[in-house]
């Protein structure tokens, strides 16, 4: 198979071919239709990420066709069409019975843990547990853009910030975890605060039913500038870059009883960040982590997309090649694209 490839963190990928994966028992493997660039494996590449060891296949958001299943798979078939989140439980752990896949201490995620989706194939263990049926009407570009980025945030507004309409949420950064929130917060009749660095990302998030927008590096105090909109600030408030900076004004944007979601990923420098606990205790603050989403709870999620509360193909901006996607990883860091790349060519 053709695969993105490196032996050495932060050194440049390469395309290379390596044999096929074969199925364990109870996993199968995946024809990888398509599979979405995230800053994710921006951080597993450059090092920041433990669980990998070299060398290494990146990649974690993907959907695509079961091309082969171990004799221990029930609920699949060849030629079925799925995706996978990107946390996949092992299925015998307390998290996983009682329902809590996505903290497995046991936990699979391909790109990370094993080998990865910037790949033809991609072997998926446990699969019974983890795996989702596609609907036909689903395409697989969307579909691989749900794997990580809109999952994740489906988790973070609807079950972890438990978010009610009529109630004011602030979205801090507007690349693909920030906007899938906004998009769902709105669906769930959420009044929306987009705040990023980048006109074109506020306006898209304008687009997308973000009912106020704040320039961050225009403004002297975002925190308070989430205040003055919301007549005592944001009821649920989400971190969706993972940066000192953003983790702070999300906290201190809350009103008394508020709740702050970490998703972004805090790494390297920002992994420890000042939380101002006085507030947190005065004001009786929530904060919570938000870390991928079971794959049963995806039905939630299908249901909203067959009724077109939710559109994640808005979300999905180029289409790159196994090629294109090298120099596009290196440089996510740095990316003011919009919306979602998605590799759809090998």
């Amino acid at each position: 198979m053709k695969a993105m490839y490196f032996e050495r963190f932060g050194e440049t990928p390469e395309i290379r071919t390596l044999p096929d994966p074969t199925p364990s028992e109870g996993g199968v493997v995946i024809k990888v239709e398509a599979t979405g660039l995230c800053r994710s494996d921006w951080h597993g590449w450059i090092g920041h990420d433990a669980d990998i060891v070299l060398p290494h296949v990146p990649g974690h958001e993907f959907a695509g066709t079961v091309s082969a299943v171990g004799k221990g798979v029930v609920r699949f078939k060849i030629g079925d069409r799925v995706t996978v989140p990107f946390v996949s439980g092992c299925g015998h752990c307390g998290e996983c019975h009682s329902g809590n896949q996505q903290v497995c201490p046991n936990q699979f995620q391909p790109g990370f843990t094993h080998w990865g989706s910037f790949a033809e194939y991609v072997a998926i263990p446990y699969a019974d547990l983890n795996l989702v049926h596609l609907p036909d009407n689903l395409d697989y570009a969307t579909a691989a853009s749900l794997g990580c980025r809109f999952v994740t945030s489906f988790r973070a507004v609807v079950d972890q910030g438990r978010t009610k309409p009529g109630e004011w949420v602030a979205v801090h950064g507007c690349g693909g975890i920030g906007l899938s929130a906004i998009m769902i917060a709105t669906a769930q009749g959420a009044n929306v605060i987009a705040i990023d660095i980048t006109e074109d990302k506020l306006a898209f998030a304008r687009s997308l039913g973000a009912v106020a927008t704040i320039h961050a590096g225009a403004t002297a105090n975002v925190a308070e500038a989430v205040k003055e909109i919301t007549k005592g600030g944001a009821h649920v408030s989400i971190d969706a870059l993972g940066h000192t900076a953003t983790c702070v004004n999300s906290i201190r944007n809350l009103r008394r009883r508020g709740r702050h979601i970490q998703v972004g990923l805090m790494l390297a420098d920002h992994a420890t960040p000042a939380i101002p606990m006085g507030e947190v205790l005065a004001y009786e603050l929530e904060i919570y982590g938000s870390h991928g989403m079971q794959a049963w709870r995806y039905d939630a999620l299908m249901d909203m997309l067959e009724t077109g509360k939710l559109a994640p193909q808005k979300l999905v901006g180029r289409h790159v090649s196994l090629d294109e996607a090298v120099p596009a990883l290196m440089a996510m860091d740095t990316a003011t694209d919009i919306g979602i790349s998605v590799i759809t060519r090998f």
